[in-house]
Order: C-alpha cells, then structure tokens, then sequence
C-alpha cells in the first residue's frame, strides 16, 4: 500500500472534521505526544526531583537510625565508659596542683634536686599563661651537677605526685672542672581554671 502524501495538501484547521484519514490520525498522534511531553514536565519531572531528594533523605535517616540503634543498644557500656572517664578526669584534676599548693612544689623541686646530689643556681616562677581550659605555671630552673645525676632529676620529677613537664634543656660544660655540667630548664606544671577565671 502506498502512501498517499497528497492529502495533507490545502487542509483547514477551521474544518478538521472533514480531513482523510491519515492526516487525522498523524493529528491525533502528535497531540498524544504533545500531552505526553507536556504532562511529564508538568506533572511528573517536578516529582521526579522531589522523589530524588526524598530517597537521599531517606539514606542519611537510615544511617542516622543506624548510628543511634547502635548507641541504644550500647547505652549501658557507654555509660559505664563516662563513668570511668569521669573518674579517670577527676584523677587528673587531683594531679594538677591548686592555686596554694603551687609554693610547696617547689620545695619538692628543691627537694628532689638536692637529693639528687645538684646544686640549684636559679629556681624561679615565670608569669602565668592562661589557656583555654588550664593555667600553665612555668618555672625556670637552673643546676649543676653530673650527667647522671641530671638523669636521677629528671626521672624523680616524673615521680612527683603531681604533674610536671620539663621543656627547654640545655647543658653546658663548666669550664676547670671535673665532669660538671650546668643544665638550664623549664619545668610546667598545670592548674584547671575555674569557671570565674
């Protein structure tokens, strides 16, 4: 069969009830197209974007359920976890000294120094620096004394009750001398700060 193409010549929009066959079908399938096209960027694509955007959501709430079931199913180990956490930081704060303990660890330094055979030729508090959460105290030491008996200092210092770093070392030789050093040092020690503060 053969098409006929000579139909769609001289036809009146005014008079589509009268037009052949197959111009009236070729109509009705471009309308069809044209309110399938039209219906989906209408109707569809915006709920397209809304499904897209509800199924991410739907993945981040899952992962979020997730990550909770998981800690409502651990509630009571994370519970005792804080608890030792908390026990764990009130050690620590015990550590730390308080604002009139401060003088009596240098005594301590003193004493730890002496019996470890040095001789203390400067010990003294530098300001204070303030952090975020703590005070920083540092005190700057001077000594001389032995090789060895710098290692007993040191390693007594960390055995102090309270907590106390060393930072800065220098050794020098003392010239006309047997063996004697000068160590120059900073030691920190650490106080919480209070709210007011």
């Amino acid at each position: 069969m053969e098409l006929d193409f000579s139909q769609f010549n001289d036809l009146e929009v005014d008079n589509i009830g009268e037009w052949p066959v197959l111009p009236k079908i070729v109509l009705t399938i471009f309308i069809g197209i044209m309110v399938i096209v039209l219906g989906y960027v209408g109707l569809i694509s915006d709920k397209m974007d809304t499904l897209k955007s509800v199924q991410a959501k739907e993945i981040s709430l899952r992962e979020e359920y997730r990550s909770k079931y998981h800690v409502a199913a651990n509630l009571e180990l994370f519970q005792e976890q804080m608890k030792q956490a908390e026990t764990l930081f009130a050690n620590q704060l015990k550590s730390l000294p308080e604002s009139h303990e401060t003088p009596g660890l240098l005594d301590d330094i003193t004493f730890v120094g002496t019996t470890s055979g040095l001789n203390f030729t400067k010990l003294n508090w530098q300001p204070e620096i303030t952090k975020k959460i703590y005070i920083e105290l540092p005190i700057d030491i001077e000594v001389q004394g032995t090789y060895h008996e710098f290692g007993n200092f040191v390693s007594k210092i960390a055995g102090l009750p309270r907590i106390v770093t060393l930072h800065d070392f220098d050794i020098n030789f003392i010239k006309n001398t047997a063996g004697d050093l000068t160590l120059k040092l900073q030691a920190k020690t650490y106080r919480y700060r209070e709210v007011d503060e």
